[in-house]
């Protein structure tokens, strides 16, 4: 059987700020993000199987994305919880706003590995994420591949 990538696309609001940065990113700010997941694996074979014919259900595939991601993500402020942001970050909890602590650096570069470490925990054994890409602005995204990793 054909090994076939099914593409299912996302979008979601999310601010950030990079500490240290010499530019205007270093400032709270906010992206309409666009996130394409692709996974690779066999359609099911079984004629009997209510999934006959497909890698991956579209719907399956959507309820993991925005359980780990979107929903998350969505209208929430990300901070590195390693900088002095942590003061800006408790500050904004403390008065209601959705905020997200990572211990990275919260670029598109580095979002897109804690999303594909996030998704790759979650497929089904028989199906492989192949890549992600996070459009952050209309002329700027990151991509992730699995076979670069």
């Amino acid at each position: 059987m054909s090994k076939i990538r099914i593409t299912k696309q996302f979008s979601f609001e999310t601010g950030h700020a990079l500490y240290g940065y010499d530019g205007k990113c270093k400032n709270v700010h906010g992206h309409s993000y666009k996130l394409s997941v692709t996974v690779i694996g066999e359609p099911i074979n079984d004629n009997t199987h209510v999934k006959y014919g497909m890698v991956i259900d579209f719907s399956d595939l959507k309820k993991i994305v925005k359980e780990e991601i979107v929903d998350l993500f969505d209208h929430a402020t990300v901070f590195n919880k390693n900088t002095p942001h942590i003061e800006l970050a408790n500050e904004l909890q403390k008065r209601g706003h959705h905020v997200i602590l990572v211990d990275y650096q919260p670029t598109s570069e580095m979002m897109i590995v804690d999303f594909a470490d996030k998704i790759r925990k979650r497929l089904p054994e028989n199906i492989q994420l192949h890549s992600l890409k996070l459009q952050e602005t209309e002329t700027s995204f990151a991509e992730w591949f699995a076979a670069d990793n």
